[in-house]
């Protein structure tokens, strides 16, 4: 395993090919237990991941492709990063980068009423407010 908690081609893959070795969709998939459809997705979705294809589209990647899919899977499943945050975090060049965490959610004060007769009451206040100032 690599420093990054990430495996190395050769130890994901129990095939006995070589870990230089091109792989199709379906071997990746297996390997890293993601769906080949969210494969082919990332693909649209990160430029930088261009897998091989030959004769029908039929894809191939490389084991540099292979890892990257590793790090988007690690940026996206565990690190909580977004698609397009992840997207920006490989471009910049650091993907290790610990994404900024949203602040924890705080239990609004406004929102703490009572009973639920007392809570429709000030809905309706609301609302009506709204309804006003569409006027």
């Amino acid at each position: 395993m690599s420093a990054d908690g990430n495996s190395k081609d050769g130890d994901i893959f129990d095939d006995g090919k070589d870990a230089a070795a091109f792989r199709t969709i379906g071997e990746v998939a297996k390997a890293l237990g993601i769906k080949p459809h969210v494969l082919r997705y990332w693909e649209e979705q990160f430029p930088m991941l261009k897998p091989v294809k030959r004769s029908g589209q039929r894809r191939y990647y490389r084991p540099d492709d292979v890892a990257l899919l590793q790090t988007i899977d690690r940026l996206l499943n565990r690190e909580g990063f977004t698609i397009k945050g992840a997207v920006r975090a490989l471009k910049s060049g650091q993907p290790g980068e610990e994404p900024v965490p949203a602040p924890a959610a705080q239990p609004d004060p406004r929102l703490d009423r009572g009973t639920d007769a007392e809570l429709v009451a000030r809905l309706k206040s609301i609302r009506k407010t709204l309804a006003g100032a569409l006027v």
